[in-house]
């Protein structure tokens, strides 16, 4: 234990919150080398002192599903209590995962962590596509023009390449598989997604879904996570339910729960809006599935991020032949349903947040209304759920549990040792604590201004490091962690072949007749004393 004197940062008279022990108290954090060195009732002393006199003192906010890992979203990140932002829905193309984090190393003021891209690793085998510039989620942009990756059911040699590469990604320590399965309910078979799933479990990791049928209705949610579920069953691999927070999330909810109770590592997470956001060209936005099988009105419930304009069924599709990935915002639940998403224990927030188009020219000194606007869960999700829980007497350590420890917990017992060390306010573990006021925490972002900071956030820690301080993000980008697994030598995948699947999963017949077992008597299978010769 540190000396009463020996600490860098120490955090006076806040209200310390530990969703893991349910610690609730006034105490004094000393912080020393990075890590939390004392929580004490006790007089402490550092080199710089924080008064957290009627703040909460909280583990700082991991955001496992944010698709803008760059330096213009970093004080946005900030100013909403992140210190730990990940791509794991969509991910890095799987042979850049290394390049990936070679490109973020000592640029980020946050901890930064990947997937492997499901829908890269399409996108590359399928339509041949390679121009990688982000090597994460904003090349999606050009690689979603095709629609092979979307639509073409791979060949079995197609498969094997695909599976190849996603595996490298692995190798090289991505945090596990991203599927935007979702959007690919067409080209993508069961099978596809098994093999996927199998992979990810040879590695001890996740394989993360935008499931299949989603958005759809209560039936077709469901099914699309018993998908990811029965198979999580069957193999023993972990498994993450992104934005479950569409009809059925009620079912969805306790099926995860329940394989929980019996030792299964699968969990979810929501976004609290009741409005989503994605490309216009996506395949659940197309008439016969929006509008007549779902019952929406693009009058009513699609409308342009840029402009605010709700689309028709016309200008949506001339405006798919000018630009094709263009986003957009789609209202698909009622409000009310937020509250129920806020209220379910075990649920982690993830926001979903969106790429800001076109980025051209944007950097960290950006002011934020110079900003493209973006869906307001880019800027306000972590504040938003603090914000709701207040005005609806929703107890705060959950919603604590939901910002941190929710996502630390299960990527941790997959082995993830950076998580194993996050979401939780304790000594020895690393320092990474955002403190705001519980009174006074709030979201400002809109729907038509998207990118406006939250507030009530005045100080950020990461990495033992001071990010925030009275509100204004620092640019201490030496502050970020990367959040990753130690490369391997070898991979693990092995080609699929179906000759080796139905000698394992058929009963086959080998040399002898069908009687089986040529080595008994011929008479082996009659009553004693029954000889027939």
């Amino acid at each position: 234990m540190a000396a009463a004197t020996d600490f860098d940062v120490v955090i006076l008279n806040g209200r310390v919150m530990d969703p893991e022990t349910k610690l609730d108290a006034i105490r004094n954090v000393g912080i020393k080398d990075g890590m939390i060195g004392l929580i004490t009732s006790k007089e402490i002393k550092g080199k710089e002192t924080i008064d957290a006199t009627g703040l909460v003192v909280a583990p700082g906010f991991i955001d496992g599903h944010q698709h803008c890992l760059e330096p213009y979203a970093y004080r946005l990140m900030v100013r909403d209590g992140r210190t730990t932002i990940m791509d794991l829905e969509i991910g890095a193309p799987g042979n850049q995962v290394a390049d990936f984090y070679k490109k973020m190393e000592g640029n980020a003021p946050l901890n930064i962590g990947v997937a492997v891209a499901h829908e890269f690793a399409r996108a590359e085998v399928l339509d041949g596509f390679k121009k990688w510039k982000y090597l994460h989620t904003p090349d999606a942009v050009q690689s979603r023009v095709k629609e092979g990756w979307s639509k073409t059911r791979p060949t079995l040699a197609q498969g094997n390449e695909i599976l190849k590469i996603v595996d490298e990604g692995l190798r090289q320590g991505g945090i596990g598989i991203g599927s935007t399965v979702g959007y690919m309910r067409d080209g993508v078979s069961s099978r596809e997604i098994f093999e996927l799933q199998r992979l990810a479990g040879q590695y001890g990791r996740q394989t993360g879904m935008h499931f299949r049928n989603t958005p759809g209705n209560d039936v077709e949610e469901t099914m699309g996570i018993q998908e990811m579920l029965a198979n999580a069953a069957a193999l023993g691999s972990p498994g993450i339910a992104f934005h479950f927070n569409n009809p059925g999330y009620g079912m969805v909810h306790e099926l995860m729960v329940r394989m929980r109770q019996r030792g299964y590592n699968v969990w979810g997470e929501i976004y609290p809006y009741r409005a989503g956001s994605t490309a216009l060209n996506a395949v659940f936005l197309e008439p016969d599935v929006w509008v007549e099988k779902l019952g929406n009105k693009y009058e009513e419930t699609i409308m342009d991020v840029e402009t605010g304009e709700f689309y028709t069924r016309r200008s949506r599709a001339d405006m798919i032949k000018k630009e094709p990935t263009r986003l957009i915002v789609m209202y698909k639940m009622p409000e009310e349903a937020i509250l129920d998403w806020i209220k379910m224990p075990g649920v982690a927030i993830g926001s979903d947040g969106m790429p800001l188009i076109p980025d051209d020219g944007l950097k960290w000194e950006t002011p934020y209304e110079e900003l493209p606007n973006a869906h307001p869960r880019f800027s306000g999700s972590f504040a938003k759920v603090f914000r709701m829980a207040r005005e609806n007497n929703i107890p705060l350590m959950q919603a604590v549990s939901m910002s941190s420890y929710n996502y630390a917990k299960p990527l941790g017992d997959m082995g993830l040792k950076a998580m194993q060390l996050r979401g939780r306010m304790q000594v020895g573990m690393v320092a990474d604590i955002t403190l705001f006021n519980p009174e006074t925490i709030t979201d400002n972002a809109t729907y038509e201004k998207g990118t406006r900071p939250s507030s009530g956030i005045p100080h950020v820690i990461v990495n033992g490091i001071v990010v925030m301080k009275d509100e204004e993000p620092m640019k201490r980008f030496d502050a970020g962690q990367p959040i990753r697994f130690k490369p391997q030598k070898k991979g693990r995948f092995k080609p699929l072949n179906a000759e080796h699947w139905t000698k394992k999963f058929y009963v086959l017949p080998k040399e002898e007749d069908f009687g089986g077992a040529s080595h008994l008597g011929c008479c082996d299978f009659k009553p004693k004393g029954k000889h027939p010769h």
